[in-house]
């Protein structure tokens, strides 16, 4: 019998213990305070000022780099900065010069078949690492979803549209890359952190 109770104990124990895991994991991920509203102050401030690029924390009102794609489509990137989880994460703006609404070209998303499958993003940029002969993909999610600025396709008469991408580190030592986008020229960008 303190057989049967130990192990009804033991199941007791690990039932509270995930259940107590589970409700930390929905408490932290269900945010609450400010950081709902961060993604609204790039945006209204864009909004305010259709020729520079949302200033979002730690970057500079100056770009780092300015891709100029078809039909009239810039890529003002603002920021490339590594983190300590081994990724680099890449912030900028797209924004409409052209005097009437533009189509953002699918050819952006790349062309493998796991980014396809998921709509229109910025899946097919990539970071090229020319020293140590090293090219580095958009991250995916494990569903295949790219980490990267989705659910767009057109962009009205000088509208901008705040971008990231994400990327798998390149070594410490390596702080210049080539940024590329399809249909967009080619621009060196510094990583920072």
């Amino acid at each position: 019998m303190s057989i049967r109770f130990t192990a009804r104990a033991r199941r007791g124990m690990v039932a509270l213990t995930v259940a107590a895991g589970l409700a930390v994991g929905v408490v932290g991920c269900g945010g609450g305070g400010d950081d709902d509203k961060k993604p609204d102050t790039p945006a209204s401030t864009s909004k305010e000022s259709e020729s520079k690029p949302s200033a979002q924390d730690g970057q500079s009102d100056e770009p780092l780099a300015e891709l100029k794609g078809q039909d009239g489509l810039v890529l003002q990137i603002t920021s490339a900065e590594r983190d300590s989880g081994g990724f680099v994460t890449v912030n900028g703006s797209l924004k409409n010069d052209g005097d009437k609404s533009v189509l953002v070209p699918g050819a952006v998303r790349g062309d493998e078949t796991e980014i396809i499958r998921n709509g229109r993003s910025l899946g097919g940029a990539t970071l090229v690492d020319s020293k140590g002969k090293k090219r580095y993909y958009v991250l995916r999610d494990t569903d295949g979803r790219p980490l990267t600025t989705t659910g767009f396709s057109t962009l009205k008469a000088g509208e901008n549209l705040a971008v990231f991408m994400q990327f798998p580190a390149p070594p410490t030592s390596t702080t210049e890359v080539a940024f590329q986008l399809p249909t967009f020229a080619s621009a060196t960008i510094q990583i920072s952190g």
